[in-house]
């Protein structure tokens, strides 16, 4: 018998739900994360964006896509493999967001500069890795933007000795509005599928991205935006303004 709770129908019911939670509570919040980011791309800072996990998907939807702003760098926990030597099995691993030494060394990984800011995505906000990231920035005094699900970190202790979670240590926090476990359809001996933080994520991100590029329009600055690289110019205009930031944007 079809399970009727699972499907194309139940699914776009939940996760409407969702966007329109994150729309209607979050938008205050976007908005103040995106001046933090206009200021620091008018001082000629960097943000710097982070996540592990599948939380990757949200530095992806920031960093280094058509229409979106060029002064963004993905940083990538893999990249302790290029940069510091680490094993591929070991940066490849499931359990590297689990790895204290991983948070400790990836920032040394990328030319930070004082004027950069952050963002750092995580669904449960609790892992070593992402905390120590979090510490970090703090403590250098950068600003630090959350993309966090509230009610699952307020449900799960951290797994950093600090006792901290990310939302601890952000100075804006945006709630993605998924629920405990990510997964949003019930299934019917137990358990749930279908996962909603990818299609949060990504609103939240393009949400970020539109305020950040109408503040700075508003202030009559240039908003350096990528033109994707298969409309004529697109390339001329990226190879531009990336010129511009050198290696402090690495390739994703």
């Amino acid at each position: 018998m079809e399970n009727s709770q699972v499907s194309i129908e139940s699914f776009w019911q939940e996760v409407s739900a969702i966007l329109e939670r994150v729309r209607q509570t979050q938008t205050e919040a976007i908005r103040q994360a995106a001046a933090i980011f206009a200021d620091a791309i008018e001082r000629d800072g960097v943000i710097q964006a982070y996540g592990t996990g599948h939380s990757r998907a949200f530095t992806m939807e920031m960093a280094g896509r058509a229409g979106g702003l060029v002064p963004v760098n993905r940083i990538d926990l893999e990249n302790l493999a290029l940069y510091k030597h680490w094993s591929l099995e070991r940066v490849v691993s499931p359990n590297i967001e689990r790895d204290l030494e991983a948070g400790q060394e990836i920032l040394s990984c990328y030319p930070i500069e004082p004027q950069d800011a952050f963002i750092i995505s995580s669904n449960s906000g609790i892992n070593q890795a992402i905390i120590e990231v979090a510490l970090h920035v703090k403590q250098h005094g950068h600003p630090l933007v959350a993309v966090t699900s509230l009610v699952s970190s307020r449900q799960t202790a951290s797994r950093h000795a600090s006792g901290h979670k990310l939302y601890d240590l952000a100075d804006v926090v945006i709630d993605s509005c998924i629920p405990y476990g990510d997964a949003l359809l019930e299934m019917p001996n137990g358990g749930k599928a279908c996962a909603g933080s990818s299609m949060s994520g990504a609103l939240i991100a393009q949400m970020l991205t539109a305020e950040t590029i109408r503040l700075l329009l508003a202030r009559g600055k240039e908003a350096p935006v990528y033109i994707s690289s298969n409309v004529p110019g697109g390339i001329e205009n990226n190879q531009r303004l990336v010129q511009h930031y050198g290696n402090r944007i690495r390739p994703v």
